[in-house]
């Protein structure tokens, strides 16, 4: 019995004062590898750029004031440009702007629901409101996509294959046609209505 004892506590001493393992094992997305312990964690702040920052910050300032604002912010997070690219946050901004009563932002919105997103389906019954809406304020561009979008809630099946012919040319179209209309300059965000 104490020849028992006397081994649990020479095995409870060796615990307590053994050294910790000089690796660690960290696993993410890209799979699990062995790091040393002694290596500084990851700070997700150390990669932040401040002047990225401030500018982005001014521009959400401009936004919650002015919906043209609000439509490029929304544009720059569909686009990734300046920001990470997010497309929940480019419709939210999006439709803000839409909401506001921006004509651009309206067509904007309504083609958005029209071609869905990766993230998103469709819905040409949302998509054909806001087209309505900006054709009804003259924008050509959203009186053909309003009858697409009117064509689209009566027959499925067409409307899928159409989506499926037109989503490539949609995503350079959105890349390429919708322009900025604020523009930064070293002390802050300018307004260009010559678009």
């Amino acid at each position: 019995m104490k020849l028992i004892s006397l081994l649990l506590l020479l095995c409870t001493a060796a615990a307590v004062h053994a050294e910790p393992e000089p690796t660690i094992r960290i696993c993410d997305d890209t799979g699990c590898s062995d790091r040393p312990r002694s290596t500084t964690t990851f700070n997700p702040n150390a990669d932040v750029n401040p002047d990225a920052e401030r500018r982005l910050a001014a521009l959400k300032a401009k936004a919650e004031k002015d919906p043209r604002a609000a439509y490029d912010l929304g544009l720059r997070y569909f686009r990734g440009d300046g920001v990470r690219q997010d497309s929940y946050q480019a419709l939210q901004w999006m439709r803000d702007a839409a909401e506001r009563g921006d004509l651009k932002a309206q067509t904007a919105v309504g083609k958005l629901y029209l071609m869905g997103l990766e993230e998103m389906g469709s819905d040409p019954a949302e998509a054909e409101k806001w087209l309505t809406i900006a054709a009804g304020r003259g924008d050509k561009e959203a009186k053909k996509l309003a009858a697409q979008a009117s064509t689209a809630k009566k027959n499925e099946v067409a409307y899928r294959r159409w989506v499926d012919t037109q989503r490539v040319l949609w995503y350079d179209y959105w890349q390429t046609r919708y322009t900025y209309r604020w523009y930064w300059n070293n002390s802050g965000w300018y307004y260009r209505d010559d678009y």
